[in-house]
Formats: C-alpha cells, sequence, structure tokens
C-alpha cells in the first residue's frame, strides 16, 4: 500500500493533534494544510517532519492531484459545503464532528456521498476508540451482561472562557447546541453500545446555568434526551458544559445478566463475584476533553486500512455518524418545541 497524501482543512486546535496522528500510522501522511491564515511552508514542513504545502484557498488544494485525503478541521458551519466539494474532487473524507448543524446539510452530504460509493469516510466520534469504549463492548460482546434494557451515556465538560473553543462555539450560529458543539459524543457512544437498536422517539429538556462563567452561551448549555427504540429499549444521555468539575464521561449499561459503571462492572455469568462489591475493568477512562488525549492514531490506522481494503471504515464512517446525528437533530427539535419527537 502506498502512502495516502492527506491535505488539512484548518490549522487550529484540533488539526494539530490530527497531523502528527495521521503522520504516525505510516500509512498516510499530510503534505496540505489550508487556512484562512498565511502559513509558512518551510515552518509547517519543520514542525510536522515532513514537506507540507500551504494554501489559502480550499478550491485549490482540492484540485491538487497527488491528494488522496481531505481532512476537514474547519468551523462546524463549513462543514457540509466541504464535505460535498471533497467528494466531488474525488477524495476520500476525514470530518470532524459535528458533520452540520442542520438536518436539511446533513442530508445534502448524505445524497452526495451515495452518489460517491467508491470514496470512503471518517467522521471523528473518536470516543468510539477509546480503550474504555472498545472494553465495554467487548463485555457486551461476551454477553457477560446479557440482554442490555437500560443504558445511559452522560458528557460532563465546563467548556467556559477557559477553553480554546470557546470564543465560538459558545455562539448558536456556530456551536449549533449543547449536543451538537460536544454532548454527541455520548449519544453517539449511547448508540454503539446499544448496537443494533433502532431510536423511534425522543423526549429531551434543556437549561442552563445562572454562573457567570458561561453568560456568553446563546443556547441552553444542559440537555437531556430520553430515547425509545424499536424493540423496548430505553437509554437516557446528558449534555452538560456548564458544570464547574472534573470532566466526566459517565456509561451506566443494565443488562439481564449484569451491569456495568464507567470501569466496574458485576456479571452472574462469572462464578463467584460478590454482588455487593464491583468487579473492575483494568482499561483506560475517557477522562479529558483535550484533542491531544483522543484516540486519533487508532482511528486513522483503522481508516487508512479501509481505504486501501476498498471498504467502509468501521465505527465511524459517515453512515455510523448519520444515525448518530439524526437522532441529534430530533433530541434538539424535542427540546426546542418542548414535546416527543418521532423519528
Amino acid at each position: 500500500m502506498k502512502k495516502l497524501n492527506v491535505g488539512v482543512i484548518g490549522h487550529g486546535w484540533v488539526a494539530t493533534a490530527h497531523i502528527p496522528a495521521i503522520n504516525a500510522t505510516g500509512k498516510a501522511q499530510v503534505t496540505a494544510i489550508c487556512s484562512s491564515r498565511p502559513l509558512d511552508e518551510a515552518a509547517l514542513s519543520k514542525q510536522y517532519g515532513s514537506p507540507i504545502k500551504a494554501y489559502t484557498d480550499v478550491k485549490a488544494m482540492m484540485s491538487d492531484p497527488t491528494l488522496d485525503v481531505i481532512d476537514i478541521c474547519s468551523f462546524p458551519k463549513d462543514h457540509p459545503r466541504q464535505f460535498i466539494a471533497a467528494l466531488a474532487a474525488g477524495k476520500h473524507v476525514i470530518c470532524e464532528k459535528p458533520l452540520a448543524l442542520a438536518a436539511k446539510d446533513l442530508e445534502a452530504m448524505a445524497a452526495a456521498l451515495r452518489k460517491s460509493p467508491k470514496l470512503k469516510t471518517c467522521v471523528n466520534f473518536e470516543v468510539r476508540w477509546s480503550s474504555q469504549a472498545k472494553t465495554i463492548k467487548s463485555v457486551l460482546d461476551a454477553g457477560l451482561l446479557g440482554d442490555v434494557h437500560y443504558a445511559e451515556v452522560d458528557y460532563f465538560h465546563g467548556v467556559g472562557p477557559w477553553y480554546g473553543q470557546f470564543r465560538w462555539s459558545s455562539k448558536k450560529a456556530e456551536g449549533g447546541s449543547s449536543l451538537l458543539s460536544a454532548g454527541c459524543h455520548a449519544l453517539d457512544a449511547l448508540l454503539m453500545f446499544l448496537e443494533g437498536a433502532v431510536p423511534v422517539e425522543v423526549t429531551a429538556y434543556s437549561t442552563s446555568s445562572k454562573s457567570e462563567h458561561f453568560a456568553a452561551y446563546d443556547f441552553p448549555t444542559t440537555q437531556i434526551n430520553l430515547v425509545k427504540f424499536k424493540d423496548g429499549r430505553v437509554g437516557k444521555t446528558t449534555s452538560c458544559l456548564d458544570c464547574l468539575q472534573p470532566y466526566y464521561f459517565h456509561t451506566h449499561l443494565v443488562g439481564s445478566h449484569g451491569a456495568l459503571l464507567d470501569d466496574r462492572f458485576h456479571s452472574t455469568k462469572l462464578g463467584g463475584l460478590n454482588k455487593a462489591k464491583w468487579s473492575h475493568l483494568s482499561c483506560g477512562s475517557v477522562d479529558s476533553g483535550d484533542v491531544k488525549d483522543h484516540p486519533y492514531e487508532s482511528q486513522f490506522h483503522a481508516y487508512f486500512d479501509a481505504i486501501a481494503a476498498g471498504q467502509e471504515m468501521p465505527l465511524t464512517s459517515f453512515w455510523d455518524a448519520y444515525k448518530s446525528h439524526q437522532l441529534l437533530f430530533a433530541a434538539d427539535k424535542s427540546a426546542a418545541t418542548g414535546r416527543p419527537v418521532r423519528l
């Protein structure tokens, strides 16, 4: 397999985590970066250890015939247009979350991808590639919890003025909503853990902190979402951007043969366990919102393998993320209207 050449749109916080991770896979290399700010090619090449061409025009970079993949690390409002343009240019696409800020734009992206079935996609719901998520999935696949009938996955992360993205993500036109801004990771993980469950209805409620730290937000910063699935299972996810506490990615799954709470579990499938005490899983926890701590390298490694095999990437292709975004937009509609929304 030849190394794939990747062009990155944007050179902000998240791009500086993507680029080393892409290069570290050994299966691809970043050879171009497009930024609205003029960048020094010599400085970029020195920073990342290989020759990089700098662009200020996205269309010009996408026209580069040497590029195989476009990595979209721009502002969320720009994702749909750039995603569709990259497909039209014949490039595979990596896209940061959220895919879009409106359901109509999500559908336009899906329509464009259906016309380009040979192009492969990766969406950065990288929590699915974390040690914690993969371990939980293994516990579920092994049947240690039996049939899970209740699941909750919650995202607690105080995103205030001390956080890099706050200046733009606190605005509805840029951040979208509590779920779109960050809590989508929890909702996406909920669907991963309830694999195959089809959501049919969601009821959501939202509120906001009175703390002056979060006064700049022009949308509700905390939202709770209750999901009913076709097979009778129920789920709950919370997106809380206005908490004053350590980062916490909470998971609680309850099944017919046991339960799991974060990095602990109990199972009647394992003889001799003390039902009064949790047993511990030796996995790393999702405990940071900092992109430098995210498992991008594992995710990109799988993505480049999928391109080589001509297959959809596992776990985080566009179509995986599409399902999560459909539920997300329904939840936001429910929170805005005060009524349950059917899917």
